[in-house]
């Protein structure tokens, strides 16, 4: 017996649609658990993918550099399993309470909280959770505070205003980790960059 060398992509449709169901009885009947472990995943997979990056840009440059760092992605799945996921679900939960649909402006007011409260403490979050999980000490918070914490809320609120306003207000809350998750694949790509 021969096995196939190459993969073959799934076409089955019926698949996907019973592996979409199977998310959604998860996030009905454990919804913080599973967005955990998504957020986990997916943080993980956008750390692969900024050492993908990086690579394929050294390579390109003709300069050679280290290999894989398996510790990054583990960082990054703990962060996204014990922070984004619990957090982000939290926030979304409390964003719908504080400010309802009912409200005048509530649409500007969700983005408003969204990016002007909740995005910068949830960045210190990130360089602080990072940092431990990198055994460095508060000096080495401090300076990567003061060289990168700036820049990285800048470059935040031009990249995620937008998602944010689209999920803070058109996504059913039951999906906006997902979809944060979805865009934060690419952000925790950058976001390893900068913290480098």
């Amino acid at each position: 017996v021969t096995m196939p060398v190459e993969s073959v992509p799934i076409r089955d449709s019926a698949f996907y649609q019973r592996l979409l169901q199977h998310y959604l009885n998860l996030l009905k009947k454990y919804p913080i658990l599973t967005k955990s472990v998504t957020s986990g995943i997916l943080s993980a997979l956008g750390n692969l993918l900024s050492q993908a990056l990086e690579r394929r840009g050294r390579d390109k440059a003709g300069k050679s550099g280290k290999e894989l760092d398996l510790l990054g992605p583990a960082r990054f799945a703990v962060y996204g399993l014990c922070v984004t996921g619990p957090v982000s679900h939290y926030f979304y939960q409390l964003l719908e309470l504080l400010l309802p649909t009912s409200i005048p402006y509530c649409m500007l007011k969700r983005l408003l909280l969204d990016r002007l409260v909740f995005s910068p403490a949830f960045l210190l979050l990130f360089f602080l959770v990072m940092n431990m999980l990198e055994g460095k000490n508060w000096s080495a918070f401090q300076e990567k505070l003061r060289t990168g914490y700036w820049s990285a809320l800048k470059m935040n609120w031009k990249v995620w205003t937008p998602f944010q306003f689209v999920n803070i207000n058109y996504v059913p809350v039951q999906f906006r980790v997902l979809f944060a998750n979805l865009v934060a694949l690419f952000w925790y790509a950058y976001l390893a960059s900068v913290r480098k």
